[in-house]
């Protein structure tokens, strides 16, 4: 039993962190997992849509902590406790997802790993019928060091990984597992290898008149985008420094666009207020939020490959040839 519970550990310890981890360097991500959870088609929460961001921080803590508590042994009959009542929530939401096909993602493994719903479902199964076994043996899950050492190693944890939520939120997440990363072709990853639907299908721009511009942005040589998913709630002040940014691109032959799911009314308003000389194409919400995790953000491309990404705080390090 012994050996089996420190094997059991290892396992769920090392799956508690990878996916608090990948997790903890796009809690954006989370957010807008959440947000579709609450949404009235899924589970019909929507007064919790506004706390979204707050619950992925939750989450997200508490997931990755409980994988280092497992992993140090700290505080083990919490934890095993602990880690058996997340994991059954879990349990609960991928089962509804898979079975009533609402959340085709859940994005238990952010964007780093894709599972259908139902493979999702059987994963927590298994981890389910782990932690019960950690439950049982919760005597065996001894500190690796002493109880001092196992307490402060878990309290710097928890300060470093508060630390890397806030910078990430700042500025942009440190790892990008997304198919629109620094280094990245945009239609490379939408072209199609057999059957299987690409990393990106759903990468399209047009005029307000309806006039499809998508071809035209990923061919040019010196293209800056600045994507606002949402102008209503975009952050105004970073406009501001969108402003600067997006000059220097132009003096210097940049085509520059904004892009957003919202009205063209709204953009013509901030265009007026803050002198800004470019349009702005219209693009999917969703798409919009998948390419940066900034609200606004800048974007370059190099013939449709992304160049660089920069939140609006860090626009005017953009570095622009």
């Amino acid at each position: 039993m012994k050996i089996l519970v420190y094997i059991t550990r290892l396992i769920v310890s090392i799956t508690f962190l990878f996916s608090g981890f990948v997790k903890l360097v796009d809690p954006l991500g989370s957010t807008y997992k959440f947000q579709e959870y609450f949404g009235a088609d899924v589970l019909n929460l929507e007064f919790l849509i506004p706390y979204a961001l707050p619950f992925s921080i939750l989450l997200i803590l508490a997931e990755i902590m409980l994988g280092v508590m497992l992993l140090v042994g700290y505080l083990p009959k919490f934890t095993v406790w602990s880690l058996l009542g997340i994991i059954v929530v879990f349990l609960f939401l991928t089962w509804y997802s898979a079975y009533y096909n609402k959340v085709t993602d859940c994005g238990c493994f952010g964007d780093a790993v894709k599972l259908s719903s139902w493979g999702t479902f059987y994963k927590n199964i298994v981890l389910v019928g782990l932690i019960v076994i950690l439950v049982i043996g919760v005597k065996y899950v001894k500190p690796l060091f002493s109880v001092g050492i196992v307490k402060w190693a878990s309290f710097l944890s928890f300060f470093l990984f508060l630390y890397i939520i806030y910078h990430v939120l700042v500025h942009l997440p440190i790892i990008d597992f997304r198919p629109y990363a620094v280094g990245k072709s945009i239609p490379e990853g939408m072209e199609y290898v057999g059957d299987v639907e690409p990393p990106i299908h759903d990468f399209y721009l047009e005029t307000m008149d309806g006039e499809d511009l998508t071809s035209k942005v990923l061919e040019g040589e010196h293209v800056l985008l600045v994507v606002a998913y949402n102008l209503d709630i975009s952050d105004k002040e970073g406009f501001k420094n969108i402003k600067l940014v997006t000059d220097k691109a132009i003096a210097k032959g940049y085509t520059v666009y904004a892009l957003s799911a919202s009205l063209n009314e709204e953009f013509v308003e901030i265009k007026k207020t803050y002198n800004l000389n470019f349009d702005m194409l219209f693009g999917d919400e969703t798409m919009l939020k998948t390419i940066i995790r900034a609200n606004p953000g800048v974007i370059t491309l190099n013939k449709g490959v992304v160049a660089e990404k920069r939140s609006w705080i860090d626009a005017d390090a953009i570095i622009l040839k």
